[in-house]
Parts: C-alpha cells; structure tokens; sequence
C-alpha cells in the first residue's frame, strides 16, 4: 500500500506540474488578463461589431485583432478608423493596465465620454463621433497626455479647468463642438503647439493663451470678447474671424494731479493747520484737477453721443437699402438675384454660403516617404505650404484668373453684434439663429449660373460619366480652360446638411498629391451640391482598358507597371501621409483619370462620407459587390484602409488581364475576375495564358511574375494578410529598378 500510494502522490504531482505549466504558458503567451477583461466589457460596450479577428474571450494579442497592438502581453493601442462601429465606450476602459493610444475617429460611437479614462494615455483620438454630454473633469489624471482631439461630436457644456498637471500636452482641438463658458485658468500651464476651438460659443477673452508657444491658433466663430492680446497676434497660423472682439481703442484715463507735499508732522510738534501761502495753492490745484476731470468727461460724452449718432444713421442707410434691394424687380436675362438682396433675418441661414478668405487655408502637416519623382508641374511659392515634405511635387495651378470670376463672399449668419464705446462698453447683442453656423471656407465658390454656362447647361454634349455619387460633365472657361463638374445625386444631397458638405469640401481640397485630381472649387446654391475638379483629357483607366481597343494597344506593358505605381503612390498619401488617415472607399479603375502625358490621377479621394450615408450606402455596397471590386469583408458592412489595398489588387488584375473586374458576357467561371484569376497567379504557364492579348507578348517574365505575386497579396481573403500600400509602393519600385538593370544588361 505504501508503493501505491507514492505512486499516486507521484502522478498528482505530476498533473499539478502539467497544469503549472499550461497556465504559466498561457499567461506568458496570451494577454494580460485584466486587458482581456477590459476589451472585453469594450467590445461589448460597442455592440461587438463584426470587426476582424474580434471575439468574445478571444486573445487581443494573438495579432489577429484588427487595430490592437500589444507590447508582450499587455495591450498598448486601439486604432479603428471609419469602420462604422456605433454603440459606446462603456465604464471600464480606466481597466486597461499599459495602454497609450486610442484612435477611435470617423465612426458613429455615442454616449458621453468616460470618467475613467486610462492614466497611461499618450494620444486620444475620438473625433467624428457622437459623443454627447460634458468633457470629463478626469482629464487632470492624464499626465502622459500629449495629444486629444475631440472635434466635430456634440459635446456640451464648459471646458473643464483640469489642465494643471497635463505638462505633456502639446496638440488639442475641441472644434465643431456646442461648448461654452470662458476658457479654463489652467489651460495658462500647458505647452500647447496647436490649439482648435472653432465652431464652438465659448467666450471671455484670450488672456490666458497669451504666454503659450502656439504655432497654430483657430478660434473662429466663438464668443471672444476684448481685446486680442498682442503676443497671440505673432503665431504664424492664428484664425479668429466670426467673434466680437473688441477693436477700439481705449482711451488713455485722465492724467491724475500730482500729490500736494508731505506736511511736517512729526510726534511732539503741534501743527495748527496750514501756512497762508498754502492754502491757496491746495484749493487752486483742486480745482485744476475738477476742471480737468470735467473737460474729459464732457469730451467722452460728446465722442460717444457722436458715434452712437453715426451707427444709428449707418443701420438707416443699410434698412433703406435692404428694403430697396428686396422690392427690386430683377430683368429678363437675370438668372437669379444677388445672395445678398435674398437674404433677411427670417431666412435663418437657408440661403447662405461660407465666406471666403483670400489666402489658401494651411492643409494639415503631413509627411510622405515618397521619393522625389522628376517631370512633375512646379509649384508655385505661394503653395509651398500645402506641399507634404518629400512628397511628389503638385500642380497647384487654379483656374484662369481672367475667367468670369466666383460670385463675392456671401454672407455668414451674424451671431451676435456688438456697439462698443470707449468708457461704457454698451452691448448690443442680436439673437442667434437657431442652426449651425457653416464653417469658413477659403475654397473658390461657384454660382450654378456660372457653371451652366461652362457646360453649356450641362449638355448630353458635355457629358463625362455617370458614377455612384452622381454625374460628371466637362466645363469650359472663357479661355478655354477645361474643368470637370461633378453633380451629385440628389439622394447624397439629402443625406448632409449645410455645414457637413463644406466640412467635405474643406476635407477634400486639403488632399494635395500629384496623383490625386486637385479640388478646384465647389457650389452649393438652390439644393444643388456640386465639385469642381481639374480635367484629364485622356478619360479613365477603365475606357482605356475596356472601351477603346485602339489606345489599348499602345499600352506597353512599361506604362502599365507606371500606372500601377501611380494609382499605389496615390493610395500611400492617403492611408500613411494623411491624418487622419483618409479611406478611399470606392478605388476602382473608372476612378483612375489620365492626362495628357497618361499619368494617373485618382477621383474621389475624400468623399467616403457621402458613400457611407444612408441609401448610398446600400448601393455603393451592391455596386462594389456586383462588378468586383469590394473585398470580402465588405459584405458585412467593414471597409478599412485594408480593404482599399484589394481594390487596388483587383485594378492590378486589369491592367494585367485586360479584363473587366466583372463581365457578365464570360462563361460563369470567369465572370468574377478575382475568382478566374487567384488560381492562376502562381503558375507560370496559366500565368502568361492570362496576359492581356494586346500586348503582344511584349513583357519579360520575371517581371510579369512580380507583378503576379505583389496582386496576389493585395487581394488576400483576411484583410491582415494583405500589405501596406508604402510597401506594395516599394514592391513596384524594386520590379522597375530590376527590370532596367536586366535591360542594361542585355544591352
């Protein structure tokens, strides 16, 4: 009995060890179990969206996550960019042990923003949500914080006075926001570079950002009051139009009489009273300063009565006008009348338009790891700005400045007026309107009647195509310049109001790369939306592949690889250059414009707001769906950078094929042109058997097989597995440079 019960003790022992083991396995390679408890209430808080890799009581570590990245076993990031996700953030993300960044912008997250939030955080991205209620006080726990942005949710309420031990923050925007109150004392400590509070109604005065070393200030359309202090005037970007500051100059205050001298009182002396030669002296300097005092209130008062004078016949002159301009009868050949005679305080904003500022608005600050590419337009002086560093060089260009000029700045919705005098400060303030004010806009404007006349009343003649946001015509300047007007359907229109659609086109026009088409204007009048952009004479990628046999041939299979890269550059400025970085959303061959010279530029980059609103939505999935550009995960309603880059593949696949992406006329098995083709890819022979006829087998073929391998990768089924288009760029990159250097070789 003693032998068998050693042998048991030795077996137990042994299952414990084993069962040790298989534990301390566990908790070495899976997550730290307190941020699995934490994503967990976090997914659940979100309505477990159906995002790559995400399942309850799953690993987050397991690299299979989409957008959590971890450090060991701990979780450091969450990055989920436009990926749909709704519900909240729930009251457990303060359980997250080690994490440093969450990006969680361009979704539709609701619910007030955490107390909780945790104290390891770096950066906090929540922007273009629908975040509701007040920013939490909690905010002074964040001490690693260096950069927040809040903007464009519906927050409400006062800035809390919780910046005092943030010494690490450097960047924060609150913009497009409903805040109020003044601006926190403790905003005083920071070290703050950028700061964006536009489109709020905060107000007070600017005094405690004076001393910060701000690069880039925007405090338009607020309620400031006062005088802007000097310092804040020399920080290179500073905006502050649509507030009531007030610039008059204050008077210097009434010089003071000077103190009569010290009387000769000291302890034992008995003093009287004053000398005879004193006393009037004493009563002649008082009554100098009375009569001083006197003459400059009687000087104020008449300076005031003067300008109160002046304003009240200045608001007579501008009735009478008004008045005039409203019962003007407009002529014949008049197409509509001015904005400004049609407006009047009862039309609450319907008919205004954003005003227009004469320098170009600084895009943001982004960095490119492109190489320099020669035989670009030059960029004029005035635009180095707006240039990402290392970035290719851009054709700023805008239309001819003799063409018929853009209609002048229309009017914003007026806030508040304020009647300022030197010594009363009286104010006046006019009741806001009960909308959203629309947000400045320095992009050119264009009158409908304008653009009926460039396109000569949008003609079948001057048709270009029809596509998912709506249809496409050529328009012609006086001088011969052309542009190419997209008019969107009036179902998109529906779908944002006023303010989105010029947060949109401001969007768009800070996309500046030469192989994007360059945002030239906008108009916005009668419920029309419509987008200006530069003219390509030579079409689209798709008419060149599949609509005009004879062009077709002239591409070599040397112009094709160029056009891959271009459309992949493109791609790498969007996903990596921009921040935030901006999701094409509808990449498809159609989309891929060519010039003169055949180089690509890519339509539609930035308009995936209008794709993901409503009814679009649908039929952007359907049509993405049917003719084979969407990626697998697009069925259930996830669209990710990732998903941009198999797109991309599949315009690789045509460039290769000569094939539509999908083309009912073929046999069943090859209507889909991703499902013919992913078999083939990797067999030499099938390979060349799928090469478009028109070349002429005019290609070398290890190159054609790089060219098969970088496709295959980009249209891997799980959207991990599929690279970043910086490294399908370098890929296309390293095949020319081989295939040069094979040619000096033969040579």
């Amino acid at each position: 009995m003693g032998g068998y019960g050693l042998a048991v003790f030795c077996l137990s022992l042994k299952v414990m060890v084993g069962l040790f083991l298989i534990l301390a396995i566990r908790m070495v390679d899976g997550a730290n179990p307190k941020d699995v408890a934490a994503m967990n209430n976090f997914y659940a808080a979100l309505k477990s969206p159906p995002l790559p890799g995400w399942s309850v009581d799953g690993d987050p570590c397991n690299g299979k996550w989409q957008g959590v990245q971890c450090e060991g076993t701990n979780i450091v990031s969450i990055i989920i960019n436009g990926a749909n996700l709704g519900g909240e953030l729930g009251n457990n993300l303060g359980s997250f042990s080690s994490i440093k960044k969450i990006d969680l912008s361009n979704n539709h997250i609701g619910g007030a923003i955490p107390s909780n939030l945790p104290v390891t955080l770096d950066n906090l991205f929540l922007s273009d949500n629908e975040f509701t209620g007040n920013i939490p006080d909690s905010l002074s726990s964040l001490s690693q914080l260096s950069a927040m942005s809040l903007n464009n949710n519906h927050l409400t309420g006062e800035i809390p006075d919780s910046f005092e031990g943030l010494v690490h923050l450097k960047n924060l925007d609150l913009s497009n926001n409903n805040l109020s109150g003044r601006l926190p004392p403790s905003l005083g400590n920071l070290s703050l570079v950028t700061l964006h509070l536009q489109n709020n109604q905060i107000s007070g005065t600017l005094d405690v950002l004076q001393d910060l070393p701000l690069q880039d200030l925007n405090i338009e359309n607020n309620l400031f009051s006062g005088p802007i202090p000097q310092k804040l005037l020399t920080i290179p970007v500073f905006k502050k139009d649509g507030n009531p500051f007030n610039s008059s100059i204050v008077p210097s205050p009434p010089p003071t009489p000077s103190p009569a001298p010290p009387s000769d009182k000291r302890p034992g002396k008995q003093v009287d009273g004053p000398s005879p030669t004193e006393q009037p002296n004493s009563k002649k300097s008082k009554i100098s300063a009375a009569t001083r005092r006197i003459v400059w209130i009687s000087i104020v008062a008449v300076i005031s009565f003067i300008m109160l004078v002046l304003a009240i016949l200045l608001c007579l002159a501008k009735c009478f006008k008004k008045r005039q301009d409203t019962h003007r009868i407009p002529s014949r050949l008049e197409i509509a009348p001015p904005v400004a005679s049609r407006m009047s305080p009862s039309d609450n904003g319907s008919m205004v338009q954003p005003g227009h500022d004469l320098k170009k608005a600084t895009p943001p600050v982004v960095t490119s790891k492109e190489e320099h590419q020669p035989n670009r337009p030059e960029v004029t002086a005035e635009n180095v700005s707006a240039i990402p560093k290392d970035s290719h060089e851009i054709n700023i260009s805008r239309f001819d400045i003799d063409a018929i000029p853009p209609p002048p700045p229309p009017l914003a919705p007026t806030e508040e007026r304020v009647i300022e005098n030197s010594i009363s400060h009286v104010q006046e303030t006019v009741a806001k309107p009960p909308m959203r004010r629309l947000p400045p806009t320095s992009v050119n404007s264009y009158t409908i009647a304008s653009l009926q006349q460039y396109t000569n009343s949008f003609s079948q003649d001057n048709l270009i195509g029809t596509g998912t946001l709506g249809t496409v015509y050529k328009a012609e300047l006086p001088r011969g310049k052309l542009l190419a007007v997209k008019k969107l359907d009036k179902r998109v229109c529906n779908q944002q109001k006023d303010y989105e659609f010029i947060d949109l086109v401001n969007n768009v026009d800070r996309i500046r790369h030469a192989n994007v088409v360059e945002l030239m204007g906008y108009c916005a009048e009668h419920g029309e939306r419509l987008l200006v952009y530069e003219y390509c004479n030579n079409g689209t990628l798709q008419d060149a592949l599949h609509n005009n046999d004879e062009f077709k041939k002239n591409l070599s299979w040397n112009m094709r690889i160029t056009m891959a890269l271009g459309a992949a550059r493109a791609l790498e400025y969007l996903h990596e250059s921009c921040e935030p970085p901006v999701v094409h959303r509808n990449f498809k061959s159609a989309n891929i414009l060519l010039d003169d010279e055949l180089a690509v530029h890519v339509s539609d980059c930035g308009l995936a707001p209008l794709i993901s609103s409503g009814a679009v939505s649908q039929l952007s999935g359907q049509l993405l769906t049917t003719y084979g550009y969407g990626a697998p995960e697009f069925e259930s309603g996830i669209y990710t950078l990732k998903s941009d880059v198999y797109s991309f593949g599949v315009v690789m696949l045509e460039l290769l094929t000569g094939r539509m992406s999908y083309d009912r006329t073929r046999s069943r098995g090859e209507q889909f042109l991703v499902r013919w083709a992913i078999p083939q890819l990797h067999d030499i022979d099938a390979l060349t058997g799928m090469v478009d006829p028109s070349l002429n087998v005019k290609y070398p073929i290890k190159s054609l097989s790089h060219f098969a391998d970088i496709i295959s990768r980009c249209v891997q089924q799980e959207p991990e597995f599929r690279p970043p288009m910086s490294e399908v760029v370098q890929d296309i990159i390293q095949m020319i440079r081989r295939e040069s250097s094979n040619r000096s070789d033969d040579g």
